[in-house]
């Protein structure tokens, strides 16, 4: 994951955050490190490994649910390791190049600039899941967003202003439409993210991009299960994903 290379949000910790004895036989990965996650792996895993960890923003107090956390991983004796930003922008298990393949996106280059590294993918809708080529037209904005729907298992909002039909276009996972000027300017119709704030949806409009939200978690599950798979195939690892979904 190169985590000590790659800038992310001050306090986000990446790596290993909580030790444990013992060898690590049984892996669970989720999005989050939320107390339902630790407990559901509790007893059943050596290790947990998320995209959203403990730790944000600077030294906080144990003591609440924060305190409820670290002793379900100590008493369980269950290691935690957290990748946030790396695990986004990794280009073979990352959550937006995952996402960006299984969309269809061919000709994949880094997108999503945060502190000069990129965190996402671009490229050109040519090939459809299941491996035929698309037309050479594009693919309309409402059909994308069936096959993200598709892909998430969630609803899906579009905020229109782009062309009609879609013929480029950029993924990044979670929280990842303040990249929409970056996209205007490199000339993609369309954005893939989780979420936007009010002032995206007019930005969108007057930039002439569309912006597609398939949901913080539900685009985010992508990295954590690709990262089990790894681990699977080339250790043998028991590995499993834990579904913890939000809503948003």
């Amino acid at each position: 994951m190169d985590v000590d290379a790659i800038p992310d949000y001050p306090g986000a910790l990446n790596g290993l955050q909580v030790e444990a004895p013992g060898p690590v036989r049984r892996v669970a990965v989720a999005v989050d490190a939320s107390t339902a996650v630790i407990r559901e792996a509790a007893g059943r895993a050596d290790l947990i490994v998320v995209h959203h960890g403990l730790f944000w923003g600077g030294p906080e107090r144990l003591v609440g649910y924060r305190f409820e956390r670290i002793r379900a991983l100590v008493e369980n004796r269950t290691a935690l390791y957290s990748s946030h930003l790396p695990l986004d922008a990794h280009p073979e298990v990352g959550n937006a190049a995952v996402l960006a393949r299984r969309l269809g996106l061919e000709e994949l280059a880094p997108f999503g600039s945060y502190e000069g590294t990129p965190v996402g993918w671009k490229g050109r809708l040519g090939v459809s899941p299941g491996g035929s080529r698309s037309s050479s037209a594009g693919l309309a904005a409402a059909e994308l967003a069936e096959r993200l729907s598709r892909l998430t298992g969630a609803a899906v909002q579009t905020l229109p202003g782009g062309a009609e039909r879609i013929r480029r276009a950029a993924v990044v996972t979670g929280a990842g439409a303040s990249t929409l000027r970056e996209a205007a300017a490199l000339g993609l119709d369309a954005l893939v993210t989780g979420e936007a704030q009010h002032h995206h949806a007019i930005e969108a409009a007057e930039l002439g991009l569309s912006i597609l939200l398939g949901g913080h978690y539900a685009t985010e599950t992508w990295g954590v299960k690709a990262v089990a798979e790894l681990l699977r195939d080339r250790f043998g690892t028991e590995t499993w994903f834990i579904d913890a979904p939000t809503g948003l």
